[in-house]
């Protein structure tokens, strides 16, 4: 008896002074989604410190905890986690550990049901009625604002396109442009000197081919690539440049041939008289042009 007695109060207090865990949770079963709560209590911690995985990292991967709260004094240690699961089937909440001091204690297993309690008929309501907002002009600015600014910029992009491509060529390619082109370059030319010095090569050089881009440029003839026999009978089958200017054209090219073959030395009144017709000729172009366009629109 005396035995008995014994045992029964080392029973108690060991139960008295050592740790007591507790655990529960609310369901078993839940549909996807639904807040479900476990509860997880140690009493008689006689201030001893609890390690436990920290907040929110509690439990495993498929269970999305939603609060985690912790409380504890000098005797009991209070944890309570919500959470929820998106995925239908069957999980389970693994055992817990929690250190109290130099020994773990574990929480048991918990087998959760998760089940889908949507049916494809169930009509779908929203939570709340819609609400009516008016909006004012700015407020249709600030959400539209950068489609506008791009459809703007869009319209402005084809717009310039479009004159580009309808002037801008034409400008740059006109007849006034070319004229005016040669003549500066023919006026670069005479300030070389190259015909107060003697130096009748290089005149005739420069001066023929500022001639054959000319030529090219605007009356749209491939000088740049013929020879002069070529060239001439080219023109003169074509007939859109004047025979005053045919003349011209053909007088200076010849006489550059024969000075860069070195088989004519001209003197200084012919080079001035031969860069004075060249230049009378780019300024009676446009002439020609207008009789080739009347001639056209007969």
């Amino acid at each position: 008896m005396k035995k008995l007695i014994v045992l029964f109060c080392f029973l108690v207090c060991a139960n008295a002074f050592s740790q007591i865990l507790s655990s529960s949770v609310e369901k078993k079963t839940i549909a996807l989604g639904e807040v479900n709560h476990i509860v997880v209590t140690i009493n008689n911690l006689h201030n001893e410190k609890v390690s436990a995985a920290p907040k929110n990292e509690l439990l495993p991967f498929h269970f999305e905890e939603i609060k985690d709260s912790i409380a504890q004094t000098q005797d009991v240690y209070y944890r309570r986690i919500e959470f929820a699961v998106f995925d239908e089937g069957k999980f389970t909440i693994p055992e817990l550990e929690f250190k109290v001091g130099g020994k773990v204690l574990k929480t048991i297993p918990y087998e959760i049901d998760v089940i889908n309690t949507a049916q494809k008929s169930d009509p779908i309501n929203d939570i709340m009625n819609n609400k009516d907002v008016k909006l004012e002009v700015t407020d249709y600015w600030q959400l539209y604002k950068l489609y506008i600014l791009a459809a703007i910029a869009l319209i402005c992009l084809i717009v310039a396109i479009i004159m580009f491509v309808k002037y801008g060529r034409k400008k740059k390619s006109s007849p006034v442009v070319a004229t005016n082109q040669t003549l500066k370059e023919l006026d670069s030319l005479k300030k070389k000197k190259y015909v107060e010095t003697g130096n009748y090569r290089s005149f005739y050089v420069e001066l023929i081919d500022i001639s054959r881009k000319f030529i090219t440029t605007q009356y749209r003839l491939p000088a740049d690539v013929l020879l002069t026999d070529d060239l001439v009978d080219l023109m003169k089958k074509n007939n859109t440049i004047s025979q005053e200017n045919e003349r011209v054209v053909e007088d200076v090219f010849v006489r550059g041939d024969l000075v860069k073959f070195a088989k004519t030395f001209p003197d200084q009144q012919t080079m001035e008289k031969d860069l004075a017709d060249i230049t009378a000729f780019v300024k009676r172009s446009s002439k020609d042009l207008e009789f080739e366009n009347l001639r056209k629109d007969v």
